[in-house]
């Protein structure tokens, strides 16, 4: 079963229901609105997933688009009776991940969501040798165990894995690593954070110190 989040925001009582009812059975978790300031008021970045009719009686769907996009990472595929390629475009242009005309098959719309959740998976999980980064969740994995780090920690870490296999130079690491409060982050204060962090990560050979310079993030095999 999947256990995804979705919001499906349509004001077609018909089409909700049996969208509701199918993914349902899928495991899908649905919340269902009917327009876009009830949306807004379900909406948070914990959904996995955004099913959103264009033509909503309070507003549009591009409008609601563009709203949830600059909040959030979580992909939106849009459902509509305008097959026109200009609005196909024009959806698609400003970030949503998919464009299903009605009338549709459940089985076609199900299919979609499938590939539009692995793909957003595959942007936000960073991997390298036995160690996961989940950006959204915010969570980091050795093997099958959950790592607990600080936020210094964490964006430290996110630098690596974002640059896996690039020398980060002690310098750029200091200029990217600023603390919660915007106090910047002195070169005795990285050394032991990133002390802490192999300490924590079980002494990952991924991550390797270039002499004199700083440190990458390489694949190696981790024992």
């Amino acid at each position: 079963m999947s256990g995804d989040r979705i919001l499906l925001v349509e004001d077609d009582e018909t089409i909700s229901f049996g969208i509701r009812s199918a993914l349902s059975k899928k495991g899908y978790d649905v919340v269902f609105c009917s327009g876009v300031k009830e949306g807004k008021g379900f909406f948070s970045s914990e959904f996995d997933l955004i099913l959103l009719d264009l033509n909503l009686p309070d507003g549009n769907g591009y409008d609601f688009c563009s709203w949830v996009k600059e909040r959030s990472e979580s992909p939106v595929i849009f459902l509509t009776v305008r097959d026109d390629v200009k609005d196909i475009t024009r959806g698609l242009d400003m970030g949503a991940d998919d464009y299903i005309t009605k009338p549709f098959h459940i089985a076609v719309l199900e299919s979609r969501i499938q590939a539009v959740l692995r793909r957003a998976v595959a942007s936000h999980v960073l991997a390298c040798g036995n160690i996961r980064m989940d950006k959204k969740k915010m969570q980091v994995w050795v093997g099958e165990e959950i790592i607990s780090l600080t936020g210094l920690e964490y964006r430290l870490l996110l630098l690596l894995m974002e640059n896996r296999g690039c020398i980060l130079p002690r310098n750029r690491l200091l200029e990217k690593l600023w603390d919660a409060d915007g106090n910047f982050v002195n070169d005795n204060t990285l050394t032991v954070a990133m002390k802490r962090l192999r300490e924590k990560l079980h002494h990952t050979p991924c991550i390797t110190t270039v002499r004199g310079i700083g440190y990458r993030m390489e694949e190696r095999a981790c024992v």
